[in-house]
């Protein structure tokens, strides 16, 4: 849904960024006289936990801008435009390309996936010409979920933007970070290739619905203020066809999915530790979105929820109309954080109200993205009941169990 950054990425937007790789190496006792590359290697294991906090403690510090950028503000009575909107709009200081759906193997067991580009513009200088300049950084994450492994299989990269290696077209969908790449056709598919240390992906999207606006016609509001908002569209019911290469042996698949596309300046309200968000292709080909942005207490401080029907008829629900209810709560070994990955979601009163239950195809199913935006959160596939009876599939997203989440 949103991106998911840290205080160290803001230390990034501040200061000169270069791509470090980290890799482990196995010396053999031949070895004698490793090199001073290899000892630096060995030693970073035990250096990290020292060197975060400190460059996190630079983050803080002030940085000189001879010309710091101006970043456009999400207004509500700026419309959509197509297209252009497919791109991306650096103008914004934030940008998300979110793909996440339900693969079938072969044996027709499930597979959840994920697919998420990033786009963050830095505070950097706005009038110096080098091309070495970070104006913009490119994230990605990638992710496996697979009940017979029991826990999430996932992959980070992070480059800044230039050079061949990394860049987000303002012309369409066309994102690329080395290998990985998500770029849509003119015929409207999005064809995903993504070589990940432990998977491949090799996806096409075919879409068989038209656009989903979300908010006020594309206008998501996020926070009290006006600005505190997202421009967001959705495209629900992809129809999803390719291949999972694992363990040296690729498989076809074919399933649905759903792709969030979102920018922002300001999103966050000051009181907000996180948020928790759900996106589901139901089986009479409707489809629902439904978020809460959360306080400390676990209060909401802004909801909305939109049912489309198939033959396009949306519904919006009213911060006063949905209700988030924790069933069941699941802690990760790894962070502590206890995330409630049993949820009930009340829409509309009366007659027309609506109960929504998400059951996650397996409970561990947490991201830890810390190499790259730093945050640890939740992102998993969730069967969906509407009012007791099995109604569709979907995504469900929690972000701030673990601490606040610093945008």
């Amino acid at each position: 849904m949103l991106a998911l950054f840290h205080p160290v990425l803001r230390f990034m937007r501040g200061w000169r960024y270069a791509r470090v790789s980290l890799t482990q190496e196995h010396v053999t006792p031949a070895a004698k006289r490793p090199s001073a590359l290899l000892l630096l290697r060995m030693l970073m294991p035990m250096l990290m936990p020292m060197l975060i906090p400190m460059l996190m403690s630079l983050a803080l510090l002030p940085v000189a801008r001879a010309n710091p950028p101006a970043f456009a503000e999400v207004r509500p009575s700026t419309p959509r435009t197509f297209p252009r909107d497919f791109g991306s709009h650096p103008e914004f200081r934030t940008e998300w390309w979110y793909v996440t759906g339900w693969l079938n193997t072969p044996e027709n067991k499930p597979l959840g996936f994920q697919v998420t580009f990033f786009r963050s513009a830095t505070d950097h200088d706005a009038g110096n010409p080098s091309r070495f300049a970070p104006r913009q950084l490119i994230v990605a994450h990638a992710a496996l979920s697979d009940p017979d492994i029991g826990k999430l299989v996932h992959d980070q990269k992070i480059a800044r933007a230039g050079f061949g290696l990394a860049q987000a077209s303002e012309i369409t969908t066309d994102v690329r970070l080395y290998q990985w790449m998500m770029q849509r056709q003119t015929d409207g598919r999005y064809v995903v290739k993504l070589p990940a240390r432990s998977f491949t992906l090799s996806l096409t999207l075919t879409p068989t619905q038209p656009l989903m606006l979300q908010g006020e016609a594309g206008y998501s509001r996020k926070g009290a203020q006006a600005s505190q908002a997202s421009y967001y569209y959705s495209e629900p019911h992809l129809k999803v066809t390719g291949t999972v290469a694992r363990n040296g042996a690729s498989m076809t698949v074919n399933g649905t999915a759903w792709l969030d596309h979102e920018w922002s300046t300001a999103v966050l309200d000051p009181r907000a530790v996180g948020w928790d968000w759900v996106g589901a292709n139901l089986d009479d080909g409707s489809a629902l979105m439904a978020f809460r942005m959360r306080s400390v207490e676990g209060t909401a401080l802004r909801q909305h929820a939109a049912l489309r029907s198939r033959d396009g008829k949306v519904h919006q629900y009213r911060d006063a109309d949905i209700r988030f209810t924790p069933l069941r709560r699941w802690r990760s070994p790894r962070t502590g954080a206890s995330y409630p990955v049993g949820m009930q979601i009340d829409t509309g009163d009366g007659k027309d109200k609506l109960q929504w239950t998400l059951h996650p195809l397996h409970d561990d199913q947490e991201l830890d993205s810390r190499q790259s935006t730093g945050a640890v959160y939740w992102e998993g596939a969730v069967r969906v009941l509407r009012n007791g009876q099995p109604a569709g599939r979907g995504y469900f997203e929690m972000t701030g169990y673990l601490k606040a989440l610093k945008l």
